[in-house]
């Protein structure tokens, strides 16, 4: 069984009508785990009522919870969603909180260094002891999945740079590549040009940009794969990249073919953005008659 090594932030969403546990690579790790994938998790939370329900939940959902320590200083994290008129969502970041301050220790190390592949985002280096952590565990990493997920003002465009250049694959949304191409120089609107100067000045192989109902691009092995997109009755947008990105790595670790990979995976986002909260259920079935329609 493939083994997949999730870094970062796990926190509740707080919406209008109640909380729902998240945090982007939670969210993937997730996914991941129901594609049948042995994933882990490094993360904090407080020591508080809200970090015992997250260990509860997650110990429900078959994610080891060994690798989330349990901080007496910071509370657990909490965010703030709002949602627009078409479902997209904005976000209140609360910082600094447990997720802030993940320490570097030896067993975190040896979890990385034995997995098929190790996932983090952008939004957790945004604190000193997390990102000091971050950088500790990319060394001990033969693959490397870079979630950038762009969140103001927690992110600078050098550290951006040191994340892709030691990234293996690289996922971005529409407006992320458009907004750190431009920042690094290149003016082209163009994704293909946009993914394949990423590529070139990272030296990463593997790129996926999502396109919001217009499907995905990917780059994978200078071979480039497009899906158009399914249709959605979107509630909220909330983990919906979240799952693409578990679903497609899922599939791309388990040798799947790429373009397979890339159309399931755009119908999970899709399925996830029908429903509320960032970790919907979706069962085979559901996907196979969603993809057939």
């Amino acid at each position: 069984m493939k083994q997949v090594v999730c870094f970062g932030e796990v926190l509740w969403d707080l919406f209008p009508e109640g909380k729902k546990m998240g945090g982007a690579p939670l969210n993937i790790a997730l996914r991941m785990k129901s594609w049948g994938i042995n994933t882990h998790m490094i993360s904090s939370v407080g020591n508080d009522s809200l970090g015992k329900e997250i260990l509860a939940l997650l110990e429900q959902k078959g994610i080891d919870t060994k690798y989330i320590q349990v901080s007496d200083n910071y509370n657990t994290g909490t965010v703030s969603v709002t949602l627009d008129q078409n479902g997209s969502a904005s976000y209140e970041i609360n910082h600094p909180v447990s997720w802030d301050k993940i320490e570097l220790v030896p067993a975190c190390l040896e979890l990385v260094s034995a997995a098929d592949a190790f996932v983090f985002g952008s939004l957790i280096a945004r604190d000193s002891v997390s990102k000091k952590c971050l950088l500790a565990l990319l060394e001990k990493s033969t693959y490397s999945v870079f979630d950038v997920n762009l969140r103001a003002p927690h992110y600078s465009i050098p550290d951006l740079q040191l994340y892709m250049n030691q990234a293996d694959f690289i996922k971005f949304n529409d407006e992320e590549i458009d907004e750190i191409c431009s920042a690094l120089g290149n003016k082209n609107k163009n994704f293909e040009e946009q993914i394949l100067f990423i590529s070139k000045k990272t030296n990463t192989s593997s790129i996926c940009v999502t396109l919001g109902k217009d499907g995905a691009v990917l780059l994978h092995k200078d071979k480039f794969y497009k899906q158009k997109g399914y249709a959605a009755v979107v509630k909220d947008t909330v983990g919906a990249g979240d799952s693409f990105l578990g679903a497609l790595l899922s599939l791309i670790i388990s040798d799947c073919e790429p373009s397979v990979a890339l159309d399931k995976a755009c119908a999970i986002g899709a399925l996830v953005a029908q429903k509320r909260g960032a970790n919907p259920v979706i069962h085979e079935k559901e996907l196979a008659k969603f993809m057939n329609l």
